[in-house]
């Protein structure tokens, strides 16, 4: 059997990633967390953002509500990268806090581990602008029966 030419493919996968980083964008919750996602290959995604006081706890470092949603993003969306026909959910995810984090700008880069049928497990690490470790999660995945195409921002006419 001939081998497809792997072009066409390519921009296929390239169309997916930008449709899921308009997805990203058009999500309701990122409002209130200000963030941009790169698709930076299949299995592979990074998130950029800043925090500031607003996301503090009492005690002056920021909440770990904003640790877990960009380390789920940055995972869910490296899994997804891999899944062009369904949007997946979020069955289990494991955190771990290394440091705390003031503010600044902070990155969650999220690679896929394994699956690639219906169960995805995918891991995260967030850096800060010196580049340390201030927390990781490892996340599992599945696929839903929510069809990607018809979600707001996915399809640019969707």
């Amino acid at each position: 059997m001939t081998r497809p030419d792997a072009a066409p493919a390519m921009a296929g996968e390239a169309a997916h990633f930008r449709a899921l980083e308009r997805l990203y964008a058009a999500a309701p919750v990122n409002l209130r967390f200000p963030s941009a996602l790169e698709i930076t290959g299949a299995g592979r995604s990074r998130i950029t953002f800043a925090t500031s006081p607003d996301y503090f706890h009492a005690a002056g470092a920021t909440h770990g509500t904003l640790y877990f949603k960009m380390l789920d993003d940055a995972a869910f969306y490296a899994a997804n990268s891999l899944v062009s026909d369904r949007f997946l959910l979020t069955t289990g995810f494991n955190l771990h806090f290394t440091k705390p984090l003031k503010a600044g700008r902070v990155i969650a880069e999220g690679s896929w581990v394994s699956g690639r049928r219906r169960v995805f497990v995918a891991e995260a690490h967030l850096r800060d602008e010196e580049g340390d470790e201030i927390g990781r999660g490892t996340g599992t995945f599945m696929r839903s029966h929510i069809p990607l195409s018809g979600l707001p921002g996915y399809s640019e006419s969707a």
